[in-house]
């Protein structure tokens, strides 16, 4: 899998392999994929593609054959034993992988509908997801974003071949912080830097991540590449748009002429060390010499008991372990932490006895943007944190969801309506109701009652809710949701830009049955409808809801009421 035209060899990077055709092919490739089946790319695939395309996941040529993808796995190489410690795959159905075979050609298409690359299909199988999340992340723990992902969210078939790139995908913001390899390649040989170390983010930076960068630049003596990822971080991170604005104000606080900002699209799967090794190879492919490597690098939090699913320096243990091959220099650092009695960021281990130390981590910060709390001068830059401020406003500003959840028959609807008036009547936001069957009726009329369709029906509730939400409305949601993993999915989606609140309606089946009022239990109870939730098709109950009301116990009134106090506990409203 050689293509020595498209190679480019830099002073720290190797062989880089660039998958963008010539203008000659580009014109057979054009003609060519107007006949060919088509593939629409979601998000994560578009980003891999991106850096398979531009060279940045170099040497891979394509996505992972059965082959390559088991050796990757297991072994944390391709099968000819070149290092690389994460799978890039190309999921897709059962009906798109149906009608394909062995050495068909698809092209695969940008969400703005241009065909990125067209791929030539090596390999079609059915992976093992379950071994797949244990091999690679460690662990079959759902509190894992990527295993979530896996066990859910991915198509069950990959495919496996090498592309054909015809374009790069486009981007509309940011543009002149966004490089290919090449591009970093020859800046860097053009202004002379030929010791670079990347530092990696997908936070906002602050004083701490400031003095670790400085530091590592000092010790290795090299130039300084800030390059934040840009394209899928963890669910609930603060958004690139937010973060990119902070990092033009923070460069300002490095000495000039020695520091580059620069935009990466990849996406993260929060694999803790095995990404940190992958980390580095895309760094060397970016032309960097060395790489920082951090405290608990790439980690994705806490596991379902409540512990680290890594632990804080196995990152670097295992990028130490392959120092040698990756060719490029590892700079491990400490945790930065602020002791109060010297006024400066110290390595954690360099902390005198008995000094206090102040600290503020990612999941803290985030949680007092969201609730308005202060944010003290020793952890970041007042210009930071005005930024911060613009996207995350006080909670009564801020938009949020309502998310009621339960039986046929519950009360969620009638529980709904009051709320939305009690809202309307207080006025400070637009408020909209997305109930169960009046979605169905205006939004899903073509969506039957498979666990299939009735997914679907919730995704778009939660991605409407979204929208609503973003844009700092509220938004009122009333399904039956019987699904934990696409509540989830619901959640994230929009807890990245508001407020939360799951509602479970916990009225008993029984008496959701003697209130049956469309006849429906009666009908499934009777064997005419199938999969009916609570009859023969499960509802899987929330763990950890905000709010748990019953309305065999009280009335609707009380309860909207119940659900209101909750919102004004939590500060979303304020009635005075």
């Amino acid at each position: 899998m050689t293509n020595p035209s498209n190679e480019l060899v830099a002073p720290h990077g190797g062989a880089l392999k660039e998958l963008l055709v010539d203008e000659t092919r580009l014109a057979e490739l054009k003609r060519e994929a107007v006949d060919l089946p088509s593939w629409d790319l979601n998000e994560r695939q578009v980003c891999d593609s991106e850096l398979l395309l531009n060279g940045g996941f170099s040497p891979l040529e394509g996505f992972l054959t059965r082959k390559d993808f088991e050796s990757v796995c297991g072994n944390m190489r391709l099968a000819d034993g070149t290092l690389w410690p994460i799978p890039i795959n190309l999921d897709v159905t059962e009906a798109f992988a149906e009608g394909l075979n062995a050495g068909d050609r698809i092209a695969l298409r940008h969400p703005e509908g241009m065909v990125l690359a067209v791929m030539t299909v090596e390999d079609i199988y059915r992976p093992d997801v379950r071994a797949q999340a244990e091999q690679v992340f460690g662990t079959v723990d759902e509190a894992h974003p990527e295993v979530f992902r896996l066990f859910h969210q991915s198509n069950p078939v990959y495919l496996g071949g090498r592309l054909e790139g015809l374009e790069l995908p486009p981007h509309h913001t940011f543009k002149h912080l966004r490089h290919t390899p090449r591009e970093l390649r020859d800046w860097f040989a053009k202004l002379g830097w030929n010791n670079v170390v990347a530092f990696q983010t997908r936070n906002p930076m602050h004083r701490a991540h400031v003095e670790l960068a400085k530091r590592a630049s000092q010790q290795g003596a090299a130039n300084l590449l800030i390059h934040p990822v840009v394209g899928m971080t963890k669910p609930g991170d603060v958004d690139y748009f937010v973060r990119v604005r902070c990092y033009q104000e923070v460069v300002k606080h490095f000495p000039e002429q020695t520091t580059a900002l620069s935009l990466l699209p990849l996406a993260m799967r929060m694999g803790g060390p095995r990404e940190a090794v992958w980390h580095a190879i895309i760094r060397k492919n970016f032309g960097c010499a060395r790489f920082i490597v951090g405290r608990d690098h790439a980690g994705p939090g806490k596991n379902s008991q409540g512990e680290d699913f890594y632990g804080p320096y196995d990152a670097q243990e295992l990028v130490r372990k392959y120092q040698d091959e990756l060719g490029i220099v590892m700079q491990p650092f400490e945790e930065m932490v602020y002791v109060e009695d010297l006024a400066q960021y110290v390595p954690r281990s360099e902390v005198p006895e008995d000094a206090r130390v102040l600290n503020i981590s990612g999941t803290e910060l985030r949680r007092r943007l969201k609730e308005g709390l202060e944010l003290p001068d020793w952890f970041s830059y007042p210009e930071v944190i005005s930024k911060l401020r613009e996207a995350f406003p006080p909670k009564r500003e801020q938009g949020f969801t309502v998310f009621f959840t339960g039986l046929s028959g519950s009360g969620k609807s009638t529980i709904a309506n009051i709320l939305m008036a009690k809202l309307m009547e207080i006025g400070t936001r637009p408020v909209t109701l997305l109930d169960g069957d009046l979605v169905r009726k205006h939004l899903s009329s073509e969506l039957g009652f498979s666990k299939e369709h009735r997914e679907t029906n919730i995704k778009r509730i939660g991605y409407v809710a979204s929208e609503i939400t973003k844009n700092r409305g509220i938004a009122i949601c009333a399904p039956i949701a019987p699904y934990a993993a696409t509540r989830r999915e619901v959640r994230e989606m929009i807890g990245q830009y508001g407020g939360f609140i799951e509602v479970h309606v916990a009225t008993p089946l029984a008496v959701c049955e003697e209130r049956d009022r469309k006849g429906l239990y009666a009908k499934a109870r009777a064997g005419l409808i199938k999969q009916f939730t609570g009859i023969d098709d499960p509802y899987e109950e929330p763990e950890n809801p905000e709010v748990v009301v019953d309305t065999s116990r009280f009335s609707a009134d009380e309860l909207a009421h119940q659900v209101l106090l909750q919102l004004e506990k939590q500060g979303y409203i304020d009635r005075e």
